[in-house]
């Protein structure tokens, strides 16, 4: 998205519009009057929950614009929580509703100084004085008096697009560490949801969902809907399925016709050890491209990465992140 383009933002349509600058007013107001308790407690951060909370009532955090370049899924969730609002009585979870970065949307830009989907750690070495450093920890100071006495179901979706091509142009990273039956649950709810693939991943790189899984028991997912698009201009046919499952989850349904999502286990990360670093393959290569055994990945000075299975599929090659952040995994077919 072009900073020019936003700053035609008068033209969008109004839920659009509304959400993609934080301006929960007229939503809030419309829950409000429904008798729900309703904050702001953070810049970008909509809270709603229930006057007479109940333990089995879910939690639900929806997360979008973490990167403030991946508008698709504002888009989606605009529409969908502008509906909600005008039924208000069909809200059947706790809902925290967070535009991550606002600052980088009004900017057109991915983020400010870094990537804030990597500032969910407790140690942030060179990256502490970032802008993104700041907006995280507002992020996590709202999240945890969320979660802070909600029940055991709790759930987190920060949905995003992808900067490049996919050979499953819509799949979802489901952190290991979440328990099994809430895993087994929130796997078929993304099948539901028209995610075609989902990576297990055995360790933080600093997002968002990793953090909420790891600190508040969350079954939390990254999920990948499709490629970047401009704030307004995006194909929401491409998000039909996912806008479908988000329906009936806020309305307190998982259940819905899905295919299983075909399942990858982490097989390795790769690392950006120094400014040396270089990948093996072209900037234009598509998220789950396979590579066979011995094909190096990535060099690194004196470090060779290679595949170590007979097939490894790449996800996420980025040789432009920052030293020591996360340039890659790769992927293989669990069992």
């Amino acid at each position: 998205m072009a900073a020019a383009s936003f700053a035609q933002l008068g033209t969008l349509p109004k839920a659009i519009r509304a959400l993609a600058q934080a301006d929960f007013g007229e939503v809030a107001g419309r829950f409000a009057a429904a008798g729900f308790i309703v904050g702001q407690p953070a810049k970008g951060v909509l809270t709603v929950k229930a006057a007479a909370p109940t333990p089995d009532r879910p939690a639900v955090l929806l997360s979008v614009g973490v990167h403030g370049d991946e508008t698709g899924p504002i888009e989606m969730v605009a529409y969908a929580i502008e509906a909600l609002s005008r039924a208000p009585q069909e809200l059947a979870v706790d809902l925290m509703l967070c535009v991550g970065n606002i600052d980088a949307i009004a900017a057109g830009k991915r983020f400010i100084d870094a990537d804030l989907n990597r500032m969910f750690r407790d140690q942030r070495g060179d990256l502490a004085g970032t802008f993104e450093a700041g907006r995280a920890d507002a992020l996590i100071a709202a999240t945890a008096d969320f979660f802070d006495g909600s029940g055991p179901r709790r759930w987190h979706l920060d949905l995003h697009t992808a900067i490049r091509g996919s050979r499953y142009p819509r799949f979802a990273i489901v952190p290991e560490l979440i328990a099994a039956e809430p895993r087994r649950a929130l796997i078929a709810w993304l099948g539901v949801g028209g995610i075609e693939a989902v990576i297990m991943n055995p360790a933080s790189a600093g997002t968002y969902s990793y953090w909420t899984a790891e600190r508040h028991g969350a079954a939390g997912t990254t999920v990948e809907l499709g490629r970047i698009g401009t704030l307004g201009q995006n194909d929401l046919a491409q998000f039909a399925a996912m806008a479908d499952a988000l329906r009936g989850l806020l309305r307190g349904s998982t259940a819905g016709e899905g295919k299983a999502p075909i399942v990858f286990d982490t097989a390795q990360s790769i690392t950006k050890l120094s400014d040396a670093f270089t990948m093996s393959f072209g900037r234009d290569t598509e998220n789950f491209t396979p590579l066979k055994k011995g094909d190096v990945i990535a060099r690194d000075g004196d470090t060779v990465y290679t595949v170590q299975h007979d097939e490894e599929c790449v996800v996420f090659p980025n040789p432009d992140v920052r030293v020591g952040l996360r340039a890659g995994i790769m992927v293989v077919r669990a069992d």
